[in-house]
């Protein structure tokens, strides 16, 4: 084998392996609901399962605002084992009925390299900047490329409105480099969902 098939070989190779990716999916079909919180309510989100509206199934994640300042934060996922140049890919279907105006929802995250601590804190990750139309369901996707030697990526749906309004999420998805571990409400042990029930970050 002469040296351009070879080096074709090693390119189709990397592109293969680039290309693996690992996914991770959240309906809240189960009683599961959220693997954390942050805010200055006690507790600054109220997150519990509901039947109406729905995306898809017959169920979703009901998140009532219960700060009475600043933007609670419900904690969907956790990613670990990421390296720099890595990209994750989060989506999920939000809903609202009030156009143009709070309550509203938006997919975000922030850097966490503590992999046996969801609470920890590493500095914002950004997010969408997509509020949503308001007019029911829509998705609302980001992609955070991996910088600055960060590890772990904790996602939150963020809710901007005043204290007892309610948006609902569902239908999650989640694309993370293949051997990252990606957790999520649904696919995390019942010790953990235990444990991180009643999680409040400290950042």
């Amino acid at each position: 084998m002469d040296m351009k098939n070879i080096l074709v070989l090693v390119l189709f190779f990397v592109l293969v392996q680039t290309a693996i990716a690992a996914t991770e999916t959240c309906d809240w079909e189960g009683t599961y609901t959220i693997m954390g919180y942050y805010g200055t309510g006690e507790p600054p989100v109220f997150a519990t399962i509901d039947t109406d509206p729905v995306h898809g199934g017959s169920q979703s994640l009901c998140l009532e605002d219960n700060s009475p300042s600043g933007t609670p934060q419900a904690f969907v996922a956790w990613i670990t084992g990421l390296s720099d140049g890595d990209v994750v890919d989060g989506s999920f279907w939000r809903y609202d009925t009030t156009p143009g105006t709070a309550p509203s929802c938006r997919i975000y995250a922030h850097w966490n390299d503590d992999p046996g601590d969801i609470s920890g804190y590493n500095g914002s990750a950004g997010g969408s900047s997509d509020y949503g139309s308001g007019e029911g369901w829509d998705l609302n996707s980001h992609s955070w490329t991996v910088e600055g030697g960060h590890t772990g990526l904790v996602i939150e749906a963020r809710i901007y409105s005043s204290a007892g309004d309610i948006v609902w999420i569902d239908d999650m998805t989640i694309t993370a480099p293949d051997g990252t571990s990606i957790m999520t409400p649904g696919n995390i042990t019942s010790l953990e969902r235990n444990t991180w029930a009643d999680i409040k970050a400290t950042f």
